[in-house]
């Protein structure tokens, strides 16, 4: 197949890192680690490795028509495996994207206990989740989509239930990106599958995200403790900082003070989206225009919320692509999602999937110019 390339691996094949290994998991064959591109006819490339399923580029014109790749990330996949403080960019993760308290659940009688990776609790699926394993290629359709697969067994990283689960990215000729998940399990389990590629309108490595203008549509959050787990409450966000119901830049009420934004160092909160009357709907969550490049990124979902993140941990140690710096606030995350600690909430939408169920969920990234 063109357009089908090996991940640079001579540094993994020879490297001794403990940490390396043990994010591998079982991986024994190195030579499928594959990275495959998608394009149309208008010259938006994106490409996508079955490693962790992660979207390594996303590379889209600017008023001018000028090309630039405006996803953080690596040239190499050792790189994905070794980088500090695990950033997880352009990954699927899972079995539970963002946080799960005290690293435990009860369901159906029943408590698990999963590891502890964020504190006193539990993230992105714990030490070996989605996006730390190679993932199988069910369908490549060069330059259009591709189809990945994942079969997650019982009690692996502690949840209940073999679960099966695909997803596809396909790129359409209007300059979208579209993620269909699909899953299914042989036993009561958490589901919570979410992409959390950072963004950077003007360009990886090209400064702050702070002057990009954001609008979320949603009128509520849900706060969090120190521990940024939910305390169970609705937020309204009118006369806060945390108001994006009209666009305005991400950086001018960042430094307010605010309990919120002092427990998140910034944003990084989960957003109520407004879709009450039209719960599971395909619905317009955000759109972000960087007014240098006029690049505008439309988020639109199936999913009730989204996590909003402005990269308040990246603090310029990690290099991407372009061998660039990635500053503090360097890129955002806007990781379409159910409400974190969900299986701990019982008044937030539900993410147990049964046997006699399908989980499905539909997220599109839209660019555009202004």
């Amino acid at each position: 197949m063109r357009n089908m390339v090996s991940f640079s691996l001579a540094v993994l094949l020879a490297a001794s890192n403990t940490a390396a290994s043990n994010a591998l998991g079982q991986v024994e064959d190195f030579d499928s680690i594959k990275l495959y591109t998608l394009k149309n006819s208008s010259g938006m490339t994106v490409k996508v490795t079955n490693f962790g399923a992660i979207i390594t580029s996303i590379v889209v014109p600017d008023r001018d028509g000028k090309l630039a790749d405006i996803a953080l990330g690596y040239n190499r996949v050792e790189d994905y495996i070794n980088a500090v403080d695990k950033p997880y960019f352009g990954a699927v993760v899972g079995r539970y994207g963002n946080r799960i308290a005290r690293g435990e659940f009860t369901l159906d009688g029943e408590t698990y206990s999963l590891l502890k990776n964020n504190g006193d609790n539990h993230l992105h699926g714990g030490a070996v989740g989605f996006d730390k394993v190679v993932w199988t290629v069910q369908d490549y359709q060069e330059g259009k989509s591709l189809k990945l697969s994942y079969l997650a067994k019982d009690q692996e990283e502690g949840y209940p239930g073999n679960l099966s689960l695909t997803v596809t990215y396909t790129l359409q000729e209007d300059n979208s990106l579209v993620v269909d998940y699909h899953a299914t399990t042989d036993q009561a389990t958490p589901v919570n599958v979410t992409q959390h590629t950072y963004f950077n309108l003007k360009g990886e490595g090209e400064g702050t995200i702070l002057d990009h203008e954001l609008m979320l549509n949603a009128k509520m959050l849900t706060p969090v403790d120190e521990g940024l787990i939910p305390t169970g409450e609705m937020l309204s966000v009118t006369a806060t900082p945390f108001d994006f119901t009209s666009a305005k830049p991400i950086g001018r009420d960042i430094e307010q003070d605010h309990e919120q934004l002092r427990f998140g160092l910034g944003y990084d909160h989960n957003w109520v989206l407004d879709k009450a009357d039209q719960p599971g709907a395909m619905t317009l969550a955000a759109r972000v225009h960087e007014p240098e490049s006029g690049r505008i990124m439309e988020v639109h979902t199936t999913e009730p919320g989204v996590q909003f993140y402005c990269g308040n941990f990246l603090d310029g140690r990690l290099r991407g692509k372009s061998g660039k710096p990635y500053v503090h606030r360097g890129g955002f995350c806007l990781e379409t999602q159910h409400f974190p600690d969900s299986p701990n909430q019982p008044d937030f939408p539900s993410t147990i999937l049964r046997p006699d169920e399908t989980h499905t969920s539909k997220t599109v990234f839209k660019f555009l110019v202004q």
